[in-house]
């Protein structure tokens, strides 16, 4: 069975730091486009960062650009994205997605549209509060 599995969640005070790790289990990551969505309550998932398989190419959202940073080890099999200068409005479950349906020259305009993730992990939830 093919499966995503985030943790590295928790509560954090705002201008925190957290890093959430994707490990995948039943497959390998290494062909797999991966992202990181994020959905609080009430509002619709939203794309966060993504990265190619190769990982040469990594997206961003204008809300986190500058502050979260998306990495790969295809040797640990493990997606990264590591949060700094939490803000509350980052408070959500955050899920990692993984896809083989993206060109690289698609990827740019596409990435943060969850229709083409096939596989989810169950998420992690972030709490950013004082």
């Amino acid at each position: 069975q093919l499966q995503l599995v985030e943790s590295g969640g928790g509560l954090v005070q705002p201008g925190g730091s957290l890093t959430l790790s994707c490990a995948a289990s039943g497959f390998t990551l290494d062909d797999y486009a991966i992202s990181w969505f994020r959905q609080a309550p009430g509002r619709e998932r939203e794309g966060v960062s993504s990265i190619t398989s190769s990982g040469e190419i990594t997206n961003y959202s204008g809300s986190v650009r500058g502050r979260f940073t998306i990495s790969r080890d295809d040797g640990k099999n493990i997606v990264y994205l590591q949060m700094t200068s939490l803000k509350p409005e980052d408070t959500a479950v955050y899920y990692c997605a993984a896809t083989k349906q993206l060109t690289v020259a698609a990827f740019g305009s596409a990435w943060a549209n969850n229709k083409w993730y096939n596989i989810w992990g169950q998420g992690t939830q972030v709490t950013v509060s004082s």
